[in-house]
């Protein structure tokens, strides 16, 4: 197996090497694992691609590459230009250092690569880690993900809906911010949402008298409704949340048309 390893977090992100590591095992000793990164932190940049201007991509050893892209980018530098047309069988996103459940994922890098690949037509999964309190104690805050990253893409590999439609299906997985050992599970969520907090931004006055604006986020450990993302995390799930790149509100189709046609 030939697998594509991305992330938002940067080349030298310590959850990349996690998710470089759940690679290998997943390839297997006669895999390929190809990490294509951007070369400094992409939180945040969603699905942003670098259309209009070119990028710099360096080598930085076997199979281990560096763009000044977005994650998305790398996942067109990968496929176009590292591996030259010999397509990966699967690419990783992450894992990205914090969670992208709930109204996360619409502003995160990670989720941004994941789509990407899936856009290009590829199986894709982006991988998270919850933090909070508890992982904060721990030696390794990426414990959950370390132990229970690798199972949790095999059993997508092995018994998750794969497709190949026009928005073909990709995963969002989260990882709980509890020690490995208290991992439930796997649960199969949709995406949350946290009421009464959003971003925000919050003033600074440089030394030379000019006002600057830090983005500001809020709270991480709100309730979201049962059988979400991130209510599943805070109960110590690893959290499974099928998604497609599709932003129509099918929902609203039959109403709408009734109305206005």
């Amino acid at each position: 197996m030939r697998i594509l390893v991305t992330n938002d977090d940067g080349i030298n992100a310590p959850g990349l090497k996690v998710a470089e590591a759940i690679a290998a095992e997943i390839a297997g000793p006669t895999g390929e694992v190809w990490t294509v990164a951007p070369a400094f932190e992409q939180s945040g940049v969603a699905h942003k691609i670098s259309y209009t201007h070119p990028m710099m991509i360096a080598k930085l050893g076997p199979r281990r590459y560096a763009t000044e892209g977005s994650p998305a980018d790398c996942v067109l530098a990968g496929v176009y230009e590292v591996l030259d047309g010999a397509r990966p069988d699967l690419v990783l996103s992450g894992v990205n250092r914090g969670n992208n459940s709930a109204e996360n994922v619409l502003y995160s890098g990670t989720l941004g690569g994941a789509m990407e690949a899936a856009l290009q037509g590829l199986r894709a999964i982006a991988l998270s880690q919850y933090l909070g309190p508890r992982t904060e104690e721990m030696s390794d805050m990426f414990e959950p993900a370390v132990a229970h990253g690798t199972a949790a893409v095999r059993a997508l590999l092995d018994k998750g809906l794969w497709d190949d439609i026009d928005y073909r299906l990709f995963y969002n997985v989260n990882f709980p911010p509890v020690p490995a050992a208290e991992v439930k599970g796997l649960k199969v969520t949709s995406q949350g949402f946290r009421r009464h907090t959003s971003f925000g931004v919050e003033p600074h006055i440089s030394p030379s008298g000019r006002k600057f604006l830090w983005i500001k986020g809020g709270p991480q450990h709100l309730a979201t409704l049962p059988g979400t993302d991130a209510a599943a995390n805070l109960d110590g799930w690893v959290s499974v949340t099928p998604m497609r790149a599709d932003l129509t509100a099918h929902d609203a189709l039959s109403a709408l048309q009734d109305r206005l046609e």
